[in-house]
């Protein structure tokens, strides 16, 4: 029986590129690990003496024929044959079996809970299908045998934990972009608008302009570090031939986007080529122990956010936007979905636009949006944007600007 407040609820968002999951009314959730799943088809390894066997993990589970690897460790851990494979394409989900191994284990192996004890709270992007919440609430209910349930939309879950009824969600995640105007806590359908752009295009970017650079990322698994004398290591290559191209690339994309986490940022003034030629490199030291220089391409890769055009210009992304000119910059994108709203609660929008989802947290882009939309929205118009800072992003302030910051915090 659900037991009212005395147990608390299950919140899991499941997003395009991380799955998030905790207890409702904490700061941060307990979980958080990459919405990508390790599958290795039992057909293609039916090898009785596969050493993998010991190493099984209790979600990796065959299902059907295939086997599936879910979370940070056991998608670290290379494993001949093993795809990387997302359930989730456009926001919507394209493969049910993979989300039950990303429940189970944000359920089961990490809050270790037993769901029928706790009502659940399942966060929904704004494009979700009537098919696609009756099919969630079903396993919730059917497998799971939930007490009660829930299906927010993510816009409105940020709206509110800013303490907002009204206000335009800016939810920048790893899979797309999406701008949804919300009043009194329900979304407007008709203004959303959404863009493919997202973190991973933009890791994406990033991997093929340092290509075309020579800059080869290898993935942590393809190497090992030999420390020949005290502080001087060598490395040396690694080389198992029985590993799929999906894997690879997904190694690689993570070490792609701490590059892009550490030294990108948003520039103030739409990039061109020839004011950011000569600006000042950034180091950056590879896991592998090679130390690289990334210039322009701080500030070129964050500006795709604006400008989508931009894409075209890297070698090797040419084809990755087929409609790069018809996509809209993020500014055209909240003025476009604010003029879709009705006239009376678009100054309210205006001034309460709420930044949301990973790719939001690029420094810069709070300012760089900011300034774009008071130079492109109407005169009357009092623009607002707001990050939505977490609770360890908050403490970072603390420890880096000291106790004075509370006088900018709260005048």
């Amino acid at each position: 029986m659900y037991g009212g407040d005395e147990v608390s609820a299950i919140v899991v968002d499941l997003g395009s590129h991380t799955c998030k999951a905790g207890y409702a009314g904490e700061d941060a959730p307990k979980a958080v690990f990459p919405s990508v799943v390790g599958s290795i088809d039992q057909m293609e390894v039916d090898d009785p003496d596969n050493s993998d066997k010991n190493s099984v993990s209790a979600d990796s589970k065959p299902k059907g024929k295939h086997k599936f690897y879910v979370g940070s460790q056991d998608l670290g851990f290379r494993r001949d044959h093993m795809e990387v494979l997302s359930p989730i394409k456009d926001g919507i989900v394209v493969d049910w079996d993979m989300v039950e191994s990303i429940w189970d284990h944000a359920l089961r192996k990490c809050l270790l809970i037993d769901p029928k004890e706790h009502p659940m709270l399942l966060a929904e992007s704004c494009s979700n299908t009537q098919h696609h919440r009756e099919k969630a609430a079903e396993i919730m209910f059917e497998k799971y045998q939930v007490p009660a349930l829930f299906l927010a939309k993510n816009a409105v879950l940020t709206s509110f934990a800013s303490g907002r009824a009204t206000s335009l969600v800016v939810d920048s995640g790893g899979g797309s972009t999406t701008v949804a105007p919300v009043h009194d806590g329900y979304v407007i359908q008709k203004a959303v608008s959404t863009s493919p752009i997202g973190g991973e295009l933009l890791t994406d970017c990033l991997l093929k302009s340092l290509e075309q650079k020579g800059i080869a990322i290898k993935p942590r698994y393809a190497f090992k570090r030999k420390e020949i004398r005290p502080g001087e290591f060598q490395t040396v290559d690694l080389d198992f031939p029985n590993t799929t191209e999906s894997y690879k690339l997904y190694s690689q994309r993570v070490i792609a986007s701490d590059i892009k986490e550490c030294v990108c940022r948003a520039p103030d003034t739409p990039y061109d080529e020839t004011s950011y030629s000569n600006i000042p490199m950034t180091p950056y030291e590879l896991p592998d122990g090679q130390t690289i220089e990334i210039g322009a391409d701080r500030f070129k890769i964050p500006d795709v956010l604006f400008n989508p055009s931009l894409v075209q210009t890297i070698p090797g992304m040419e084809s990755s936007l087929e409609t790069a000119s018809t996509i809209r910059g993020l500014p055209q994108m909240v003025i476009d979905s604010i003029n879709k709203c009705d006239v009376d609660i678009r100054r309210e929008l205006y001034s309460s636009i709420l930044l949301a989802g990973g790719t939001s947290s690029m420094q810069q882009l709070k300012e760089r949006l900011e300034k774009d939309l008071l130079e492109e929205s109407p005169q009357s118009a009092r623009v607002k944007v707001l990050a939505s800072g977490n609770a360890t992003e908050r403490r970072f302030r603390y420890e880096e600007h000291g106790a004075s910051y509370i006088q900018r915090k709260c005048p």
